[in-house]
């Protein structure tokens, strides 16, 4: 496929002011259509909903990656290498608590990535990942 295709996603949050000051204002995605239960954004070009949900108590479940422990579920935008860098920077001035810190994954080997992990206020886990070589995104 040579043309990617925008994905849609809806994600719960439990708390929507603060989840919505969070994507607007430290993320700075933009704002589309809302409801009093939901606001669409502009996800790098993908289409992300927070999507109201009273809150649950479920436990963070992590897999072994690299090392460190990769929360599951997550989600995210692959970047190019040099925007990821500068969009770490951002993060790291608004002081947000990564899972992950910025790093280099699988450095010298197939697959070599850029990568950071952090939640938004809802606990939903984010993942932001960059390569220098995009050929590289799905090797083996």
């Amino acid at each position: 496929m040579s043309q990617l295709s925008p994905f849609h996603l809806a994600i719960p949050v439990h708390n929507l002011k603060d989840c919505r000051d969070f994507y607007t204002n430290i993320l700075n995605f933009e704002e589309g259509r809302s409801s009093e239960h939901w606001v669409d954004y502009n996800f790098f070009g993908h289409q992300l909903v927070i999507h109201y949900k009273p809150k649950t108590e479920e436990e963070l479940h992590t897999n072994l990656v690299d090392g460190k422990d990769v929360p599951v579920p997550h989600f995210g935008v692959v970047l190019p290498w040099n925007y990821f860098h500068k969009f770490a920077e951002l993060l790291q001035s608004k002081n947000i608590k990564f899972i992950i810190e910025p790093y280099i994954r699988f450095e010298g080997q197939v697959g070599e990535q850029a990568t950071m992990f952090f939640k938004d206020p809802s606990g939903n886990a984010l993942e932001f990942k960059a390569f220098k070589d995009m050929s590289q995104l799905f090797a083996k």
